[in-house]
């Protein structure tokens, strides 16, 4: 999914498109907007603890997607590999105290989640598609915003700021 411009998504690829209110309540537009998109062929579920969800999706791309185009490698290379799956471990353990300190509960364990990681094969993230086709790097919103939620939650997060400062570096050698 990406915008497009000022009240324009365009959805990329899959047929999943969960929704949820912010306050945890099923509400009216949620459910008008979950018909419309069945309506045109999408599955949309009305989620009342979309957060849950958000921090499950953020869980991976947090830890995969950053050491993906620090090591040029693939999901089950990353995998494989001891040292980055320990890196990756760690940045996903940080990742679920700060989801925690902020009231959320993944419910997926780390084990679980590398599992299916691992089982994705050779896909390269889409981090690291940008990489190789010389686009920017979008791990601000990845990154920043959990160390800043860490930075406000008084949560430590030594792995994920290590990485956030490499990649960052990253990022900004990419873009000149």
């Amino acid at each position: 999914t990406e915008l497009e411009g000022p009240g324009v998504v365009r959805h990329l690829e899959g047929t999943r498109f969960s929704v949820g209110e912010p306050d945890r309540s099923v509400s009216a537009r949620c459910a008008a907007f979950s018909e419309a998109m069945v309506a045109g062929g999408l599955k949309c579920p009305v989620e009342p603890d979309l957060r849950n969800d958000i921090w499950l999706k953020l869980l991976g791309n947090i830890s995969f997607n950053p050491i993906s185009a620090l090591a040029r490698a693939t999901m089950r290379q990353m995998c494989l590999h001891g040292g980055t799956r320990r890196v990756i471990e760690i940045m996903m353990t940080e990742t679920l105290a700060v989801a925690e300190a902020l009231g959320c509960e993944v419910g997926v364990s780390i084990e679980r989640r590398l599992a299916g990681a691992e089982r994705v094969g050779d896909h390269r993230t889409s981090t690291l598609q940008d990489l190789e086709r010389g686009k920017p790097l979008e791990l601000d919103v990845l990154l920043a915003a959990v160390v800043e939620l860490a930075e406000i939650t008084d949560v430590p997060v030594p792995t994920l700021r290590t990485v956030h400062a490499i990649s960052d570096l990253l990022a900004l050698r990419t873009a000149a």
